[in-house]
Formats: C-alpha cells, structure tokens, sequence
C-alpha cells in the first residue's frame, strides 16, 4: 500500500525528515526589493498563503522579513524557504547573513540553489546549518537525478527537496520518479512559464472546460502530483486567484492532455540549458 506523503488537511506535503511543507507558496524571484516586495507578501500572507520562497541571489530577504513582521502572522506559522548562493564559499555563514535579514532565528527550508563548482561540495555547510538549527529542512535546487545522486552518496541525510522548473510543459517525469524513489520531494518553481504558458491552446481548453482559469489549471496539475507550487505575481487578485487550487479537481483525461504537452522528452535533468 502506498502512502500518501500529504497533510491531512490536503494542502500540504511531508517531507522525509518529518517537516511540513505547505503545497502552494509564493515565489519573490525578481520581484524588486523594497515597497514592491513587501507588498506582495504582504497581500499574500493576508490572503491565506503560508509559504514564502526567496533566496539570497534574489536581494530581496530583507523585504521578506519586514512583510512578515508588519503582517502580523505568527513565524511559526509561516514556511520560509532561501537558497545559499553557491558563488559564497559558506553555506553556514551565508545563511547566518541570510537570518539576520529576514529577521528571524531559522528558516524551514534551506537549498543549495544550483550546482555550480560541482554538486557535493556545499552538503557538508548545508548538513551544519540543519544540526545548528538555522534551518529544519535542507536541500537542493536544479540537480539531475545524476546529481542528487551524488549527494546522497557522500552525505548523513539526503536532500528533502529539490527545487526544479516543472510544469506541464516541462515535465521532467524521469527527475520526478528519480525523486520519489529516493524520498526526496520536488518542488516547482516556474510552474506557469513565467506567464508564457497561459495562453497554451491545450491549458486554455482544458481551463473552459473546468470553468477555471489557465493559471489554475497549471497549478492544480502539480498539485494533484504531489508537488508543491511557488507560483510569482506581483499583483493582488493574481496572488488571489493562484491560491484558489484547493476547491477542485482534474479529471484523469485532463491530466493525460496536459502531461502531452511535454517539451523535455521526460528528461531526469534540471534544466536544457545551465546557466553556470
């Protein structure tokens, strides 16, 4: 019998080293630091989200921070995730800087954002954040299954997540049996394109025919994978309607002609293209 690694409640997932990790969250990539960012996860956190994904390549921890001291909502009660920087030499002291910034005492998700300079040499770091209690949870973003291989091979736990582009239209299903094999949970970031996927023929089709929006839909078939989502918008009745996932289900044969859209062959790598 398989278990389900879901929430009881349906709208989280958990992880192999027993932490929760909310399914939806929001995404602060290249959304400006200052006013803008604050904002946005402002009107987030006011609108149910409970997941906030930044990184320190994205110079905006700050602003996270505030946007959660000026909402109001308990930290414990809020997932924060960041990425250690891999050009830095420390994944412990950078996240110590990264701490201080968001003004908080730990996050709950700690990744190695790339794997520049090879993909074991950072775990150690990452492994002495979590036994420091800076983060709970630790893992990895854009690592093939090769990759994540060799992390496990060289280090005391494995990855928890790995933070890869996934959508309907990259759906790298090798990477994402790899990762359930190895108990380690994907993550999607870009999980609309950046917006490029919305006016796909096939998602709009299959949105009319559900009575949602394609944005919905996008989301919603990551969901009912089991992956957790960090949709961005800077605009409140986005972040609104990215969040109302919950409310609805895809048919099987929505899910068959949205799993054809594939442009990655089911590839077990990260990405087509690297950029380090």
């Amino acid at each position: 019998m398989t278990i389900s690694p879901l929430t009881a409640d349906g709208r989280g997932r958990v992880l192999a080293d027993g932490n929760q990790i909310p399914l939806l969250g929001l995404g602060v990539w290249q959304v400006t630091s200052g006013p803008e960012c604050v904002s946005t996860v402002r009107w987030a956190l006011e609108l149910g989200y409970r997941h906030i994904d930044t990184a320190q390549a994205y110079g905006n921890e700050e602003s996270v921070g505030t946007a959660l001291l000026e909402s109001g909502v308990p930290r414990d009660d809020v997932f924060i995730t960041t990425k250690f920087f891999p050009g830095d030499p420390d994944p412990v002291a950078a996240v110590e800087e990264s701490l201080r910034r968001l003004r908080v005492d730990h996050v709950d998700l700690y990744l190695i954002h790339w794997p520049q300079g090879g993909a074991t040499w950072a775990w150690p770091g990452m492994e002495r954040a979590r036994e420091l209690g800076y983060a709970r949870s630790v893992g990895v973003s854009n690592f093939s299954a090769t990759q994540l291989d060799e992390v496990i091979g060289v280090g005391t736990i494995a990855p928890a997540v790995n933070q890869i582009n996934f959508s309907s239209l990259q759906y790298r299903k090798a990477l994402l049996e790899a990762c359930k094999q190895r108990s380690v949970a994907l993550e999607a970031y870009s999980p609309l394109g950046t917006g490029r996927h919305l006016g796909n023929q096939t998602v709009r089709l299959v949105a009319d025919r559900v009575g949602r929006t394609p944005a919905q839909v996008l989301l919603r078939w990551c969901i009912q994978r089991d992956v957790p989502v960090i949709p961005k918008s800077t605009h409140r009745e986005r972040i609104e309607e990215n969040a109302d996932i919950f409310s609805f289900q895809l048919s099987d044969e929505d899910m068959r002609e949205l799993d054809a859209l594939d442009e990655t062959g089911g590839t077990d790598r990260a990405l087509e293209h690297t950029w380090w």
